[in-house]
């Protein structure tokens, strides 16, 4: 009879098979929670606005251009924002490659939609190759600091070039053309941009110190009204509410575009891509994506993460296999070829973006928009005030030079300044990068030879 006495004490060791995978879940679970958890609903709703300023200009300009799928793209878009904010926690933006949409927008008979989707698949495929290898973190690790703040500086002062002339020129977005001035006045002019301009430098200021926290500045404050004023100015979404007048202002302008509204998902089908659609996809538009999906949507993405969440570095790994993944399953179905860009971070993080749940909540609302209004949607993006897509692209231009403040010595700031120079001018971040680290090499070979 004692024999079988062990029995009960061998049930509760019949658990540690399953254990680990319920600790494994558990962990998970807990994980994507504290990462979509926001710091403050105000502020990462105001923060989710920051990226929109190069989203919506590019994915229009080829709907109008190019017939893309709309809905689709919107779909897909907000499944990649949800998952890395659940991955990452923290607003890690999804936006469009800029490269391959403007050649897509400039070459107006031999890039279309299957040419466009095989350069994404392309790009993806390379990424994920560079990624799972190790050698996309190789790369990180062997550029200088000083080069990555080249590129993100030309890269922010682009953004802040092409967000001004979206203020004072009137914008054919279909042809990628500036046209006339824009006049002072009325629902899109001048006036008003410069007014939303105002308004955001006013309550969000020039930003938060990244050494500080708001609580600290906070407490530094002996006046109880200074203090309070705080306290009320960040919780304004300014960001969130220049975009709602712009919405508002966009069924004032053209009230009949209720009229062309359908609801419901637009038709989803897989793109076929012919050897021809490979060859051209590839050559003109994964050749020149490439260098600057490496630099500024893995690399300079990198970098600005861990200054703006010191403790919170990723890997430039698991940042190249994400970007792969995206495009190659969202291009097959006609999802515009999509990366990461330290413009969009920089951008949501200005207005108050600090968690993953930032680009979480606006992938939720894209694919919400997919859903319901597909394709018709780019009617009343049509009418959206351009200039006050400038101005919130002209912020989260701002936000990204202003990382570069860190160099401190003249030797950085020169390889740096020769790295944004070339890159502005020459118009391509791979041959800024090319000189920035010649430059580089160069100084570090003199130093020796000098007494």
């Amino acid at each position: 009879m004692e024999s079988q006495c062990p029995n009960p004490q061998t049930l509760p060791e019949t658990p540690p098979s399953s254990n680990p995978i319920s600790r494994l879940s558990a962990n998970i679970v807990q994980r994507v929670t504290r990462n979509l958890g926001f710091h403050s609903k105000w502020a990462e709703l105001n923060g989710a606005m920051g990226d929109l300023g190069t989203y919506i200009p590019i994915v229009l300009a080829l709907t109008l251009a190019k017939d893309l799928n709309l809905g689709t793209t919107l779909i897909f878009t907000g499944i990649y924002n949800v998952i890395t904010g659940a991955v990452y926690g923290v607003p890690m933006p999804v936006q469009p490659m800029k490269s391959i949409a403007a050649v897509a927008i400039s070459d107006s008979s031999d890039f279309n939609i299957p040419e466009i989707m095989a350069a994404g698949i392309c790009t993806g495929a390379i990424l994920l190759v560079l990624g799972v290898t190790g050698l996309m973190q190789m790369v990180y690790k062997f550029i200088p600091l000083s080069v990555v703040r080249g590129i993100q500086l030309s890269q922010g002062l682009s953004f802040a070039m092409s967000a001004v002339k979206y203020i004072r020129k009137v914008q054919d977005f279909s042809k990628s053309k500036s046209m006339g001035n824009r006049q002072w006045l009325g629902l899109d002019g001048m006036v008003l941009a410069i007014v939303c301009a105002g308004f955001i430098t006013f309550i969000n200021g020039a930003g938060q110190e990244r050494n500080q926290s708001e609580e600290a500045i906070v407490d530094e404050e002996r006046n109880v009204r200074i203090k309070r004023t705080r306290k009320i100015m960040a919780t304004i979404p300014s960001a969130f509410i220049i975009f709602l007048l712009g919405v508002v202002l966009a069924f004032i302008r053209r009230p009949k575009v209720v009229n062309d509204i359908k609801f419901g998902p637009s038709v989803m089908e897989i793109v076929k891509i012919t050897g021809h659609s490979w060859k051209e996809g590839f050559i003109k538009g994964t050749i020149p994506q490439l260098p600057l999906s490496v630099l500024n949507s893995v690399i300079a993405v990198c970098k600005l993460s861990s200054d703006l969440f010191p403790g919170r570095e990723f890997s430039a790994t698991s940042v190249s296999v994400t970007v792969g993944l995206m495009n190659l399953v969202g291009c097959w179905f006609g999802a515009l070829p999509c990366c990461h860009g330290a413009g969009g971070l920089a951008g949501q993080y200005k207005f108050g973006g600090r968690s993953g749940g930032c680009v979480a909540l606006l992938g939720a609302a894209k694919m919400m928009l997919g859903l319901v209004l597909g394709t018709s949607l780019v009617t009343i993006l049509h009418q959206f005030p351009v200039g006050i897509l400038g101005v919130l692209l002209l912020f989260a231009g701002i936000e990204l030079a202003m990382t570069c403040r860190d160099m401190n010595s003249k030797q950085e700031s020169f390889v740096m300044l020769i790295c944004t120079a070339v890159s502005l001018v020459g118009s391509s971040a791979a041959l800024g990068f090319v000189c920035g680290m010649l430059v580089h090499v160069l100084l570090k070979l003199r130093t020796p030879c000098m007494p």
